[in-house]
């Protein structure tokens, strides 16, 4: 089956996470959200910034242990479970998609300042246009991407030099006209704007090193983001002030702030640059929009929660060709939807989202899954999910009865596709069972979830498996309890040898000991490895080995709990050498005694060799 290319940089990442937020969240929103909250709406967007920092650094973990397609669908469904899993995917997937008609909606405004062509023909055209080029490849829909906000920060940052020395302190007095209640509904509103965060958690499995590429993207970008949101939205409520908030026809909010504001202190050119910025940010968010939007169907797909026409790759072309046409039929369609539907629904299903995200982290570290191996591991944890969980919670409640009808219609919705289509076709495990394991001491988990996360980190770290792996995969395990005496090991290790080679039990055993007698194969106080040689051609055999309560090799290693037996003829006397070589790097690992110790059962043991980092 065909393979998503990975074919994105850090740049690519950074373009994706911020021309995805620098659109309509800087240049429509200001003047909705200065209409609600005054001037004290550059702290709404200081609050949603915070907020989405708290579901931001859960995302960079999740990301960095799990980058596949579809992003927050994949791990939240890891995490919580299949049902949770598809209403979060589709209602992302359905608010990634209404962001990207918010920007195309949003170019009216800004089309109708410089050219008189209707703008739904446009923004039908320009779906159309980004359509194709992510059919063509993510390679190519990245480069459009890098392009285009590179042109629109330079734009930005010079409105912020230009624009502060017009500043008049005035227009921020009374700074909290409008109560701090609508600071904070004010703060859910304008959240859509940090949108562009979740689009590169859905491209990860697309990326190049993505463990490290998408934490560092999505936290540059956010970073950046946040100060020039906070410069352009100081700048434009200190040159317009009230005008902001009630400009002509008929005293509606401005739905072109930033330009309005450049025409006060640039002139008509000023308004054209930045109309011109504004139209490149929304083509930028569309594009970033069908690129992350159609992972979520190709994900869904994957683990048949959807049709599996919506999971196919084109062979030529590697880009989920299906999911991508699919995505912009509900773009084409939302066209008709109001603004501020668009704007309400999209912020409410994202703030539900980092909801989630703040969730599965506290799940995933709590299951105790030993494959779970993030690259970035979110800080003060658990403080930071906890914050974000109830800062979300406050944020729903305070956008108004519209956005929690809007959520309990999305979340139904998604419960019915699960229960009348996923749920008969779908089988897979998930971190929360593995918790309720830890509680009820009862098993109720296989190896599903393990082996899964297994295959995940060799794709992310581009392991190919080699002979030692293979070995290690078939490799006979011994997980002994009880203390036993070094005699009684040597003997049941005899046995195990005998059982799966056809040698006689005897010989291996006193091969054991003549070799123990020569010299200690303690190379630890915790672990051994004995290492004979057998007679015959082409054998070799690795056997694990754990003693929980330990056998007593030497007065220097009284309590091994890890023993390695490697038996070999003389012909695999290198690939000997190089086995020793490989497990003496595994065990070299800082936490491999706390994990030998902890795993739970024979695979769990397999993985911590299988999953150790050495040279291959």
């Amino acid at each position: 089956m065909p393979k998503l290319k990975k074919e994105l940089t850090l740049i690519d990442i950074f373009s994706v996470a911020s021309g995805a937020m620098i659109s309509s969240g800087l240049f429509i929103l200001p003047g909705l959200a200065y209409a609600q909250a005054g001037p004290a709406v550059i702290i709404s967007y200081f609050i949603a910034g915070l907020f989405a920092l708290t579901g931001m650094l859960s995302q960079a973990e999740l990301v960095s242990a799990m980058p596949k397609a579809g992003g927050t669908y994949f791990y939240v469904t890891r995490s919580l479970g299949p049902a949770i899993g598809t209403v979060n995917g589709l209602t992302t997937w359905f608010s990634l998609s209404l962001k990207s008609v918010f920007a195309l909606v949003g170019m009216a405004a800004f089309a109708k300042l410089i050219m008189g062509v209707n703008i739904h023909i446009i923004a039908f055209v320009l779906c159309l246009i980004f359509l194709i080029i992510n059919i063509a490849g993510i390679k190519e829909a990245g480069r459009v991407q890098v392009i285009l906000v590179f042109i629109l920060l330079t734009a930005l940052i010079f409105y912020i030099i230009r624009g502060i020395p017009v500043v008049k302190v005035a227009n921020f007095e009374p700074f909290v006209s409008k109560g701090w209640r609508a600071i904070f509904s004010t703060a859910g509103f304008v959240f859509v704007s940090y949108g562009g965060l979740l689009k590169v958690a859905s491209v990860a499995e697309e990326t190049k090193e993505p463990a490290r590429t998408v934490p560092r993207g999505m936290m540059l970008s956010m970073f950046f983001v946040s100060i020039l949101y906070f410069f352009v939205v100081f700048v434009t409520t200190g040159i317009l002030g009230e005008k902001l908030a009630f400009s002509p026809p008929a005293l509606k909010p401005s739905l072109t702030p930033i330009s309005d504001s450049a025409q006060v202190f640039m002139g008509a050119p000023g308004k054209i640059a930045l109309s011109v910025a504004a139209i490149l940010a929304f083509v930028s968010t569309a594009n970033a929009g069908i690129m992350a939007a159609s992972r979520y169907p190709l994900a869904l797909s994957r683990d048949k929660l959807l049709p599996a026409f919506l999971g196919r790759i084109d062979k030529k072309l590697n880009t989920p060709r299906n999911a991508i046409l699919f995505t912009g039929l509900l773009m084409i369609i939302a066209l008709l939807f109001r603004l501020k539907v668009l704007v309400e629904a999209a912020s409410t299903v994202l703030i539900l989202t980092y909801m989630f995200s703040c969730f599965s982290v506290i799940i995933m570290r709590e299951s105790h899954i030993q494959n779970y191996k993030p690259r970035f591991h979110a800080p003060l944890y658990p403080w930071v999910q906890i914050a974000g969980i109830f800062g979300f919670g406050f944020l729903l409640l305070e956008m108004g009865p519209e956005a929690l009808i809007i959520s309990i219609i999305l979340i139904i919705s998604g419960f019915l596709v699960y229960l009348f289509y996923g749920r008969i076709r779908s089988k897979s495990e998930y971190a929360l069972l593995h918790v309720i394991e830890r509680v009820t001491a009862k098993e109720i988990t296989t190896n599903l979830l393990e082996s899964e996360l297994k295959d995940i980190i060799r794709e992310r770290d581009d392991i190919t498996k080699d002979r030692f792996d293979h070995i290690i995969e078939k490799a006979a395990v011994l997980d002994i309890k009880n203390r036993v005496t070094l005699d009684k090991l040597f003997k049941r290790i005899a046995e195990t040898v005998s059982e799966k080679l056809h040698i006689p039990s005897k010989e291996v055993f006193n091969l054991l000991w003549q070799r123990e007698k020569e010299s200690s194969t303690a190379i630890s106080q915790t672990l051994a490895i004995p290492h004979i040689v057998i007679e015959g051609e082409h054998i070799f055999d690795i056997f694990l080995i754990r003693v929980k309560d330990g056998v007593f090799f030497s007065d220097d290693a009284p309590n091994v709990r890890a023993v390695f037996v490697l038996l070999g003829t003389m012909d695999e006397r290198n690939f000997h050498l190089r086995s020793l070589s490989a497990i003496a790097q595994i065990v070299q690992a800082r936490d491999f005694d706390k994990m030998w110790m902890k795993a739970r059962n024979k695979n769990e043991l397999k993985d911590i060799v299988l999953l150790g980092e050495r040279k291959r």
